[in-house]
């Protein structure tokens, strides 16, 4: 029993010396403490990495060689453990560490730092570390880095699948390589999700196709998911998922059919948008294509006057486009009119709307 309340005496003395005398200390009432508490979140893809931590300042101490000796495992920040969280698993400086909270340590040198994560995490400090709970251990170069009075932590070069964990204080900064498997967390997490009510609706599944659509990436699994959007219900928007899908896999009949299916349910502003995206694309005749088709299938709605007008302008007859849009001004709701004027002003002038 004497020898914990030695232990303890020591903890508390060692933990005191580094803070300045000025500042009131408690054990049991919620005080201010002069290394402040922070915490910081990045997500990166759909993975929440979240660093809790204490700041202490540099108050005019060495720090590096000093207050925190080289060659020795210190805290990483100040009092209780400093944190870190991920909700997925995730590469440390390209080495594995499964999804978890660990206790963050470092082993600071003038030319090499080494960065630990424990599994322990509820320790006060370092002065309980055990080499054997580690999860891992990576090294990392040390920077020169613009003075920070306070210990700070950061996430930089934030990017889809990574980031970079980075500690600075006093000069110097450590930087932490952070890299996320992004499509196999969220290929993990969809199949979670569309187990849920979303797989009820056809915006989940459709949802989840245009994912892999945009990431250019699993076209195969893309289409299942379209597919069974489609048999939740059968819109203009999973049909053109799927085509497109189709398309990126190079089966142009497939999508053909599918893109001619989704054309057929398509409202006017559906297929005045697709024109759009058509010409956004280079494709200007199959865009005016597209038009005329809506002209043909909607001739009352004022979007399809719109299309015309962008038809014959790209065409050069800006007499037969000032007449569409002049149309369309008529019919179009009032938040239209200002836009579609000035459409009319460039007709006017003979400029080509469509650039």
């Amino acid at each position: 029993m004497l020898k914990r309340s030695l232990l303890a005496l020591l903890v508390i003395e060692i933990s005191l010396s580094l803070l300045p005398l000025a500042h009131a200390q408690s054990t049991v009432l919620d005080l201010p403490r002069p290394s402040q508490h922070a915490v910081l979140t990045q997500r990166v893809g759909i993975t929440d990495i979240t660093i809790n931590y204490h700041r202490p300042l540099v108050n005019g101490r060495k720090v590096w060689g000093g207050l925190v000796p080289y060659g020795q495992v210190w805290r990483a920040g100040a009092n209780e453990n400093t944190t870190i969280a991920f909700s997925d698993p995730v590469t440390i400086e390209g080495q594995a560490l499964p999804k978890g909270t660990y206790g963050l340590h470092m082993i600071p040198a003038e030319n090499e730092w080494t960065i630990i994560f424990s599994k322990n995490f509820t320790s006060w400090g370092s002065f309980t570390y055990n080499q054997t709970e580690d999860a891992l251990r990576v090294n990392v170069k040390p920077l020169p880095a613009d003075m920070h009075e306070a210990l700070t932590y950061d996430f930089d070069e934030v990017k889809p699948d990574a980031t970079v964990l980075t500690l600075r204080w006093e000069k110097v900064a450590v930087p932490v390589k952070i890299g996320v498997n992004t499509h196999d967390v969220v290929q993990a997490s969809l199949q979670k999700q569309l187990r849920g009510l979303a797989q009820y609706t056809w915006e989940g599944w459709d949802d989840a196709a245009n994912y892999w659509l945009a990431e250019k990436v699993n076209y195969e699994e893309g289409v299942r998911d379209s597919d069974r959007s489609i048999q939740v219900e059968e819109r203009y928007d999973n049909l053109m998922t799927k085509a497109n899908l189709l398309d990126a896999m190079g089966k142009k009949d497939d999508a053909t059919t599918a893109r001619n299916r989704a054309l057929g349910m398509a409202n006017a502003i559906q297929m005045h948008t697709y024109a759009r995206q058509l010409q956004g694309q280079g494709k200007q005749a199959e865009a005016f294509q597209i038009f005329q088709q809506n002209a043909k299938k909607n001739p009352d709605q004022w979007i399809v006057h719109v299309g015309l007008a962008r038809m014959y302008s790209g065409q050069g007859d800006f007499a037969k486009a000032a007449q569409e849009i002049k149309a369309a001004i008529a019919a179009a709701p009032e938040p239209q009119k200002q836009p579609l004027q000035a459409l009319a002003k460039r007709l006017e002038d003979k400029q080509d709307i469509n650039k």
